[in-house]
């Protein structure tokens, strides 16, 4: 994480990384305050699921490490990627998607008039042209190799499921689901819906707006991204937590 290297390029080292800097910069948050529940996009979950007391750091660690090689192995004869796509609502990308007859599936429901896709790199490539020809403002192909949150990663569901049942507590504090919008506090719960978020949308606007009339406002641990799609999603204010400066006016802001 703290020099060069090509390992953090890859999922199963960029995912401990990522959970890693979101856990410090919880942990650092050190205030008693009462949150309602914790909320992550896509890998986000699992860094929710440590703060809510559902992992130990070193367990997630592991946990997300082997999920990045699970789904490095589903991509392993076919090449994945995702494509942000601006300006169109969700049941017209929806139905382009359903008519195409392509591998290309929604993935992340951002915010209104901003979903990502999924699926062949390929066949994203195809629908770039379609999407702009049906109003969509920008469809722009991501930098990656693997399609996350869609059923290119069937094949990973189960050894994952093997994986969480190894490491999750049998109890903890609310977690919001990517995959159902809705609350789980239980192992048996998270054997449900987290081998099957691999390959279901995330939910993520579904979520803020099934709880946002629960809090005061939103901290989001070791990004900006998360505050920039709030913004388009709900009233209430997000604080951000990326370095020691905003750690410390986050601090000050709740106390």
């Amino acid at each position: 994480m703290f020099e060069e290297n090509e390992d953090l390029n890859k999922t199963e080292f960029t995912q401990p990384a990522i959970l890693l800097f979101s856990a410090i910069a919880y942990k650092l948050f050190d205030v008693d305050y009462d949150y309602q529940f914790a909320l992550g996009h896509s890998l986000g979950e699992y860094s929710a699921l440590y703060a809510a007391g559902g992992l130990e750091l070193a367990d997630a660690i592991k946990l997300v490490h082997n999920r990045g090689k699970l789904m490095n192995e589903a991509f392993k004869d076919k090449v994945g990627s995702m494509m942000v796509v601006l300006g169109l609502d969700d049941a017209t990308i929806e139905e382009i998607c359903k008519e195409s007859g392509l591998n290309v599936w929604p993935a992340n429901y951002n915010s209104d008039g901003q979903l990502v896709l999924a699926g062949l790199r390929e066949d994203l490539e195809k629908m770039e042209t379609v999407l702009k020809e049906k109003g969509a403002k920008r469809a722009m192909l991501l930098n990656m190799s693997v399609a996350s949150h869609c059923p290119l990663l069937e094949s990973a569901s189960e050894p994952l499921k093997n994986l969480v049942d190894e490491y999750i507590k049998d109890e903890f504090k609310a977690v919001v689901s990517n995959v159902t919008a809705q609350k789980y506090t239980t192992k048996k719960e998270a054997l449900e819906v987290l081998p099957i978020q691999l390959t279901k949308p995330v939910l993520y606007k579904q979520s803020i707006k099934n709880y946002e009339d629960e809090v005061e406002m939103f901290v989001e641990f070791g990004g900006k991204v998360l505050m920039g799609i709030n913004r388009k999603v709900t009233k209430k204010k997000t604080l951000p937590i990326t370095d020691m400066a905003s750690l410390e006016k986050v601090i000050n802001t709740v106390k």
